[in-house]
């Protein structure tokens, strides 16, 4: 059924490009975050939240690596998350801090502040753009990722996480806590630049549990989005 529908899609949207950017796709949601920091628990509770609505909504925490020297080493630090969130500083001139939640690229706030950011989900739902239909499914240690047609220019960036890890923590400022964290982003790059034209990829699994694909427009903006399906669901 599923390739089916998918091919009715593919030929839908070769006659009518336009239909690519009526597809639903989540909202992506990032928190820029750390296990040293000691206001990121309450955004971290939200995402966790936030992660167990995998229909309209792609939550991702980026563990950034500045709290590192600090008295704890966050197991889950990576130096592009800190590059990411350096980019969206100086886009939107606030420069980088924890917790920082940004809604599909588009508009930075602090993390723990539920109202701000449940708005912007619903602006970002209703107002996001998407330029082209993605689609992912993971089979035999390779991601399979279809970009359809459309408008426009975007990179592609495949993107693996982890659902879930709980974490003693021994030092720094949430001494003694037990932390758990959902979505975790362990790698994060970008596989191919698009151009309007349908691509097809094939490229070996990123690390971590769980795979999206997300593109960017050259402004940062987030454009499309989708998670990975395993070959054989429905």
């Amino acid at each position: 059924m599923r390739l089916c529908q998918l091919l009715f899609l593919g030929a839908l949207a070769a006659h009518f490009p336009g239909i690519a950017a009526a597809a639903e796709r989540p909202v992506v949601v990032e928190l820029f975050t750390s296990q040293g920091c000691s206001s990121c628990p309450p955004a971290n509770a939200y995402l966790n939240e936030l992660s167990k609505r995998p229909s309209d909504v792609l939550a991702l925490a980026f563990h950034v690596t500045y709290w590192d020297y600090l008295g704890w080493k966050d197991p889950f630090s990576l130096k592009i998350a800190t590059d990411r969130q350096e980019r969206y500083g100086r886009r939107f001139g606030d420069g980088s801090y924890t917790p920082e939640i940004v809604v599909d690229g588009s508009t930075g706030m602090v993390g723990s502040y539920r109202d701000d950011v449940d708005r912007a989900i619903v602006k970002a739902r209703a107002n996001g753009t998407t330029i082209a239909d993605v689609h992912v499914v993971t089979k035999d240690g390779k991601a399979a990722i279809d970009v359809g047609v459309g408008q426009g220019t975007a990179r592609v960036l495949l993107v693996g996480f982890d659902r879930e890890h709980v974490t003693p923590i021994g030092r720094g400022e949430n001494r003694g806590r037990t932390m758990a964290e959902a979505n975790i982003v362990r790698s994060f790059r970008s596989v191919a630049e698009w151009s309007g034209a349908p691509i097809h990829l094939d490229e070996q699994l990123p690390e971590g549990e769980l795979v999206a694909v997300i593109l960017e427009a050259p402004d940062g903006r987030i454009v499309g989005a989708s998670r990975a399906i395993a070959a054989g669901s429905s």
